[in-house]
């Protein structure tokens, strides 16, 4: 975390992680399909020691000036077959997690923070794997037999295990505890999703996390992905304040209070640094 003091400008320590992908799912055609699991949304980390998504390393701090606005934007994770949504912190943009491959979709999966996986239609890969974004998060996974491909995460790509997992996430200590957040969903006929709130077969991200839905073989049953989450970290002299529709609880974490960003009800929310 930043150690910044005096009057500011202050160096924001954050995790940004945009909504997981929505898991693939067959609503046409024929045969035995198996979805492939969405991609976790997009992380970007600036915290010390530790990784932004996609392998890369942790970026550097948010300038925040007193008496600036800024805006403030926790993305939804998406419903089955639809891309996650953007999470936003400044100039910080994580990229909402791409959608499980599905027929409905025209038989591909989509890129996104991480890419969603490939699905399987009679015991054969379909559609392919989507790609992940550069110091975001992973690929997706291919299709192997009738399982579908793990959605990737931001920590590994989908389908690492040969069997449809999804991919991993990435673990921050930014609130004073380890939580791993934006792993993959599986491919459906796969076991579980990745760890960081990957759904498992037809299961749904967990919120807040950005985890991928898990994929399904027929109509309604895939998962949603789980929405998003906006850390920051500023130093205890700084206060921060919040448009109405931002929820958001703080707790003090060494010489920084930690704000922990869980919803926003509109794209248009703000917070302002004095």
């Amino acid at each position: 975390m930043s150690a910044i003091t005096g009057a500011g400008p202050f160096g924001a320590s954050y995790v940004v992680v945009a909504g997981g992908g929505g898991g693939g799912e067959a609503t046409r055609g024929s045969g035995t399909f198996a979805g492939g699991g969405g991609g976790a949304g997009g992380y970007r980390s600036s915290v010390s020691g530790e990784s932004s998504g996609g392998g890369a390393s942790a970026e550097s701090p948010l300038t925040l000036v007193p008496g600036n606005t800024y805006t403030i934007t926790v993305g939804a994770g998406g419903a089955a077959r639809f891309e996650g949504s953007d999470s936003v912190f400044g100039l910080i943009t994580s990229i909402g997690g791409g959608l499980g491959s599905t027929i409905d979709a025209g038989g591909t999966s989509k890129d996104g923070g991480s890419g969603g996986g490939g699905h399987a239609v009679s015991w054969q890969s379909g559609g392919g794997p989507g790609y992940g974004t550069a110091g975001q998060g992973f690929d997706g996974g291919s299709a192997i037999d009738y399982v579908g491909g793990g959605g990737g995460g931001a920590g590994e790509a989908g389908n690492t295990d040969g069997q449809g997992h999804g991919g991993d996430g990435v673990a921050s200590s930014i609130t004073g505890s380890s939580v791993t957040r934006a792993g993959g969903g599986s491919g459906y006929g796969a076991n579980s999703g990745g760890g960081g709130g990957g759904g498992g077969n037809n299961g749904n991200g967990t919120a807040n996390t950005g985890g991928g839905g898990g994929g399904a073989q027929r109509n309604g049953g895939a998962g949603a992905g789980g929405s998003g989450i906006v850390i920051f970290s500023l130093p205890l002299q700084a206060i921060a304040t919040f448009s109405a529709g931002v929820t958001q609880t703080n707790a003090v974490v060494g010489s920084e209070r930690v704000y922990t960003v869980t919803a926003t009800s509109t794209t248009s929310e703000t917070v302002t640094v004095s």
